[in-house]
């Protein structure tokens, strides 16, 4: 079974239990709603399965309580700890949407076959995502995500082409 990363826990909240989660996922209310089964991964550790009871947005987080601990002491110790999704609780995207994991790692190419490097990580700062790409010898490389930009998505050649606007690179 593989597990995708939807968040990570910050800290705990209150006396009952609840955690404060950063979200690295658009489908927050799918990810935490009530009912989800989500994984509890430490370093080094199996991970654990979890059931959320309720979840909530308090001031940009995620405040989750899960079914099977109800105080701060049982909670403390997650800190650190990120939540993930097996691959089977995701959800069948819309043609031309994409994970952040089937993203990540892709080579990144312009229209006439340069290769500028791999894709290491996505931001998402506001309107569209941003692609960081990892360029040997140089600083990354900023993408923004759209339509101008990005021309083809090849997850099965393990490629994206892009074409770079004036002052990208």
């Amino acid at each position: 079974m593989e597990l995708y990363t939807v968040g990570k826990i910050v800290n705990t909240h209150g006396i009952r239990g609840e955690v404060k989660v950063v979200a690295t996922t658009d489908f927050v209310d799918q990810r935490f709603a009530d009912g989800a089964t989500l994984y509890l991964v430490k370093k080094d550790q199996a991970p654990v399965e979890l059931t959320v009871e309720h979840a909530r947005m308090h001031k940009g987080l995620v405040l989750v309580k899960f079914k099977q601990f109800n105080n701060i002491n049982e909670v403390q110790h997650f800190r650190d700890a990120e939540l993930k999704v097996a691959d089977q609780d995701q959800a069948e995207l819309e043609e031309g949407q994409y994970y952040y994991h089937q993203i990540i790692g892709l080579t990144a190419e312009t229209v006439d076959g340069r290769v500028l490097g791999k894709i290491k990580e996505i931001l998402a700062p506001g309107a569209n995502d941003v692609w960081v790409v990892d360029r040997k010898q140089k600083t990354d490389l900023l993408l923004p995500v759209i339509d101008d930009v990005v021309k083809e998505v090849d997850l099965a050649g393990g490629k994206v082409i892009v074409e770079l606007l004036e002052g990208l690179e």
